[in-house]
């Protein structure tokens, strides 16, 4: 009797064990068809949702996590609570490695958003005052490209040469004496009716409900050099780049269903890279 009970507790523990493997191993199985991905709320966020939708279809999950800020997606990818990060260009992206050691690599280009100057007190880049002040992102790469747009439109002139390392220490005419306020991104919009005018990045602009074809007094030219510099990239720590569920998330996001989407959604503001 002895004996039988001991065989048969021993094939119950051998019942659990192998249970608790076969779980495991579900487990494991679903957590390879599960990413995290962090990303701006738009356009970024929204055009996730949809490519969510292509990847349901190949069995696989995708957490969107939103952020208001270009610093914590970045930290996250890199310390692995983020599988990937989708809101930045590539200029952002390597001056970010570059100040803060991180190992962020892009795996594809999705989509780019147009730099828009924006009316705030003033309403027309005619009617801009002696001393006007003009607010521009405060981050490296977003205010060379803001300044770039100011100067396309003759408010100001740079320094020969500096291209996208500009400052507002390379303004060399200023012959309305503007009065340029560095801010950061996601404050552009929140203070416009503080500033003449601000030059705000494509998805601050859309999450305040502004268009930067219909909205803004002066866009970039889509065949611009910073169109084809400030394309936003899909992004993963090194090493990644090959995860089969990242690269069917770069699919998914290039894929017809998705660009339908930004053309009908945006309307110009937000343009897919092919």
């Amino acid at each position: 009797m002895k004996k039988i009970l001991l065989i048969l507790t021993v094939a119950a523990l051998l019942l659990t064990l192998f249970a608790g493997c076969a779980n495991n191993a579900d487990s494991e199985t679903n957590d390879s068809n599960t990413i995290v991905v962090g990303a701006s709320i738009t356009p970024h966020a929204e055009i996730l949702a949809v490519a969510k939708e292509v990847l349901e279809e190949q069995g696989i999950e995708l957490e969107i996590v939103e952020f208001n800020d270009y610093v914590q997606p970045n930290l996250n990818v890199e310390s692995g609570e983020l599988d990937a990060n989708y809101f930045q260009h590539q200029p952002y992206l390597d001056q970010f490695n570059a100040d803060n050691g991180t190992h962020i690599v892009s795996v594809a280009l999705i989509h780019y958003e147009p730099f828009g100057i924006y009316a705030g007190k003033t309403k027309s880049l005619e009617d801009l005052a002696d001393g006007a002040t003009i607010s521009i992102p405060n981050d490296g790469t977003n205010e060379a490209r803001a300044l770039m747009l100011l100067e396309a439109q003759g408010l100001i002139k740079l320094k020969d040469d500096v291209g996208f390392n500009a400052t507002i220490l390379d303004i060399e005419e200023n012959p309305k004496n503007l009065i340029i306020k560095e801010l950061e991104a996601a404050q552009l919009t929140l203070s416009l009716k503080d500033v003449d005018l601000a030059v705000i990045n494509g998805n601050f602009a859309i999450q305040a409900g502004l268009n930067a074809k219909k909205d803004a007094l002066a866009i970039e030219d889509e065949a611009s050099i910073s169109a084809k510099t400030y394309a936003n990239v899909l992004c993963v720590k090194e090493g990644n780049e090959k995860n089969p569920a990242i690269v069917a998330l770069a699919e998914a996001l290039k894929s017809d269903k998705v660009v339908q989407f930004i053309e009908e959604n945006y309307e110009g503001a937000v343009v897919p890279i092919s």
